[in-house]
Order: structure tokens, then C-alpha cells, then sequence
């Protein structure tokens, strides 16, 4: 678990600024209920003129926050109202969409795809996060979808480069299969995947993509 949370705040290190979101009471609650998946109090809490993009301490949502906790009944209830804002995003630039992913959960990724949620975006995306997580079931959800294969994180880190990185064999074949370029380097380290599994000692990552491109070559 702890090594998730570490993983997680390396993803979506943007160079914020740590803030503290201040909240009245109600919103206080409403989080504790969002965290329970507690339906009916987060209904009592939005009656009493709790927004439903509220944000937490940290500046997360109660949809964030829900799909930390896989609180999918809160979720769906949040989902369902007017002004909720789907595509809000937390301070450090995470979305519910990249929540749900990294949580590899596949009901909630399809009912925010299917509500609307985009795919695509500037920075780190939904792609990332289930590469990182090594979800193969998201990650070709999302290619499906029309995720940008390639997609750069704000140092450059691809989606490959990440699951390269985390050891995360499958989703490496799944990435170099669909096109993934496995020859870019990052901004940051100006690393390729394979370089990153190598710094990450997992030489048989590096393997696995230096033989795809290899046989490529050979074709």
C-alpha cells in the first residue's frame, strides 16, 4: 500500500505547491461519508448545499476521493448531479478518470467513459496511470478509446516509459504491440523505456523491449 501512495505521488509530481483547502463542517462530513461509501449521507450533505466538486484538504474532489477509496455507489450518486464537474482535477493534476485507472477499476473507468470523461489530455493521463498500475484490461480500454499511445507526462515520461519502469511486463508487450515508439527519451533523465527498466533493475523489461525492436528491424 505504501509503496502505491509513493508510486502515485511520483506520477502526478507537477511541481504544485503543497495547499491546505479550507472546509466547513458539512464538507468535512462529506468526506468522511465519501471515504465510508456512505450514499446516504453524502445525499443528506449535498441537500444541505455541499457542492458536489468540493474539495477536500488536499484539493481533491469527492469523485477523486471516491475513486481512491473505490467508493463506487458515492461515485455514482455524485456522477448523477447536475453541476458535477467530471473532469475537475486535484492539485497535482489528478482526475477521477487517472484515480479509477490506477485503482484498476474497470466499472468505474467504463461508467466515466461512457458518462463522458475525457481520454486525452494535457500532462499525465489515464493511460499512464493503468500502465503504471499494469492493468492490460484498462490499458487496452483505453487505446480503444483513442488514448494517445505516446502520451508525455510533464517530463516527457511516456506510458511505456512508465511501465517500463515498474516492472510492468505485460502492458510493456500490450504498449510495443500497438505502436507504442519505444526509441523516445524522456525530457528529464533523456532515457528510453528500455534505459528506465535497466535503471530500475529490471534488465528482463529491457529485454523484452530490445528484442521487439530487434525483430522490428529484421522485417
Amino acid at each position: 500500500m505504501m509503496r502505491r501512495r509513493l508510486l502515485l505521488l511520483s506520477l502526478a509530481a507537477l511541481g504544485v505547491p503543497a495547499l491546505a483547502f479550507e472546509q466547513s463542517d458539512d464538507e468535512v462530513e462529506f468526506f468522511r461519508a465519501v471515504q465510508l461509501d456512505g450514499v446516504g449521507r453524502v445525499k443528506a450533505m449535498l441537500a444541505k448545499g455541499v457542492s458536489p466538486n468540493a474539495r477536500d484538504a488536499n484539493g481533491e474532489t469527492g469523485l477523486i476521493v471516491a475513486m481512491r477509496y473505490e467508493a463506487l455507489n458515492v461515485a455514482r450518486l455524485l456522477m448523477d448531479q447536475r453541476a458535477i464537474d467530471i473532469e475537475a482535477k486535484a492539485p497535482n493534476g489528478n482526475t477521477a478518470l487517472m484515480m479509477a485507472a490506477f485503482r484498476k477499476n474497470k466499472d468505474a473507468v467504463l461508467d466515466m467513459l461512457k458518462r463522458g470523461a475525457q481520454v486525452n489530455q494535457k500532462g499525465w493521463t489515464a493511460l499512464h496511470y493503468a500502465a503504471a498500475a499494469g492493468s492490460v484490461e484498462i490499458t487496452t480500454l483505453l487505446l480503444d478509446k483513442y488514448a494517445y499511445i505516446d502520451a508525455e507526462s510533464p517530463s516527457g515520461m511516456t506510458p511505456l516509459m512508465i511501465a517500463a519502469r515498474e516492472g510492468q511486463e505485460d502492458v510493456v508487450q500490450l504498449l510495443l504491440e500497438q505502436g507504442a515508439d519505444a526509441t523516445l527519451k524522456d525530457g528529464g533523465f533523456h532515457l528510453t523505456a528500455a534505459e528506465f527498466a535497466l535503471k530500475a533493475d529490471k534488465p528482463w523489461i529491457a529485454k523484452t523491449i530490445n528484442t521487439f525492436l530487434a525483430s522490428k528491424k529484421s522485417r
